[in-house]
């Protein structure tokens, strides 16, 4: 590939890790997000965006509020001519400031954004019951009240959360009745015609909402399966490759060997000829195990037991291998995580601890998988690890990487135990 293509690429990888790192920063989200989570990262934003857009209304009737008590015609006719009108109006203002300031919050925002839309609510009835004439179910504001109920919807779209609004009008016809207002049958028509436009836009809304957020959830869960059917697919091309490229090469290096060997007369070069074909042969049984698990075929149990047995045949060394519980399904990375600590484990056994024995068990729960290695070797201390030595090391990288705990229990002359755990499901 031509310097100038290549560039180009890492140019367009470059931006499009950016741009995809800027996403899951502004959504507050890690690398390894779930469906889950980038659902609930979009109704969060989704309520958020709704949530302002109440705020910039709640400005529009502060500010209308604001005339009100400014004209004195229209204070007297709410009867807004006191101090008390002055102090509600600014207690308003700063609930709705704080409100603005904690929309973000992913529970807090919540609360106090439904709070305060009850005291807007409230508000609302006062105003509509408080004028003398033409007021409850006569006043020209009883309209804000369907506002209320879609507001309500579209922040809120749940039953119960929706059932302050549409209390709204039999309040207000209640108060009516306290302030001995005569009930009009004009006035019982206008209660039905709002009762039933109230049911319209809960019912227009919340289903619209249901539909939005299911087409969402159906959408990143196809997303989800894509990007999984985009990897086994890559997994089985690779696979694929390598056993055709990798698999071919190393049994054509056996075949040789076999030949050379018939060929040589000397013991040294015959030896070391055998130690190149048992060196090949176990890379290519590698090889098969791995591409068993690239191919998601491969048999975790199964596979650990045959590598216990094919290892205690090559070394000599008594290794009992033990399994427990009901064996269940786990992901690639899993398997790969526990087949990997395994040959460290047994790796490290044969070349420091010198042991005579070493026992594994393998045993599955109902939440968790444990894999046990034991040997009764020369043991070591785990604080003082020699430099360069980076088993331990890698272990509990792939343990903390899989959300798992590794227990790595030994001292000079007791053996070393080490207790693998991570969770079995996915």
């Amino acid at each position: 590939m031509e310097p100038a293509l290549v560039l180009e690429e890492d140019k367009a990888d470059s931006h499009r890790r950016a741009r995809v790192r800027a996403v899951l920063e502004r959504r507050k989200l890690s690398d390894s997000v779930s469906a889950e989570q980038a659902a609930a990262s979009w109704e969060q934003d989704r309520f958020v965006a709704r949530a302002r857009a109440l705020f910039y209304a709640r400005l529009m009737f502060l500010t209308l509020g604001l005339l009100i008590l400014a004209v004195p015609t229209w204070s007297f006719y709410f009867g807004l001519q006191s101090t008390f009108a002055f102090v509600g109006y600014f207690t308003m203002l700063l609930y709705s400031v704080a409100n603005f300031l904690v929309i973000d919050h992913p529970r807090a925002g919540r609360w106090v954004t439904y709070i305060t839309l009850c005291l807007d609510l409230v508000i609302m009835v006062v105003l509509i019951a408080k004028p003398q004439v033409g007021g409850g179910l006569q006043s020209p504001l009883l309209a804000t009240q369907l506002l209320f109920t879609a507001l309500f919807a579209i922040l809120y779209p749940k039953p119960l959360a929706i059932l302050p609004p549409m209390l709204a009008l039999p309040v207000t016809t209640r108060l009516d009745l306290l302030l001995n207002r005569d009930v009009t049958a004009v006035e019982v028509l206008t209660l039905l015609w709002y009762s039933g436009l109230n049911f319209i836009i809960v019912y227009v809304l919340v289903y619209l909402n249901e539909r939005e957020a299911a087409a969402h959830r159906e959408v990143v869960e196809l997303q989800g399966d894509l990007k999984e059917l985009a990897v086994v697919e890559e997994r089985n091309r690779l696979a694929r490759e390598i056993h055709d490229g990798l698999g071919a090469s190393l049994s054509s290096m056996i075949i040789q060997t076999e030949y050379i060997l018939g060929m040589a007369r000397e013991d040294s070069l015959r030896s070391e000829i055998q130690e190149l074909k048992t060196t090949a042969e176990e890379s290519i049984e590698e090889l098969r195990r791995n591409l068993q698990m690239m191919r998601e075929d491969f048999e975790l149990t199964q596979g650990l037991e045959d590598y216990v047995k094919t290892f205690s045949q090559r070394t000599q060394l008594d290794i009992r291998f033990e399994r427990g519980g009901l064996v269940r399904k786990l992901s690639p990375d899993a398997q790969l995580a526990l087949f990997r600590i395994l040959q460290e484990c047994l790796s490290n056994a044969v070349k420091h601890a010198q042991p005579k024995r070493v026992d594994v068990k393998l045993d599955y729960d109902l939440e968790q998988v444990h894999l046990s290695v034991r040997d009764d070797g020369k043991g070591f201390d785990p604080g003082r690890t020699p430099r360069g030595h980076y088993g331990l090391l890698n272990m509990r990288e792939r343990a903390m990487k899989l959300g798992g705990n590794l227990i790595v229990d030994s001292a000079p002359g007791a053996g070393t135990r080490v207790s693998f755990s991570l969770p079995s499901l996915p």
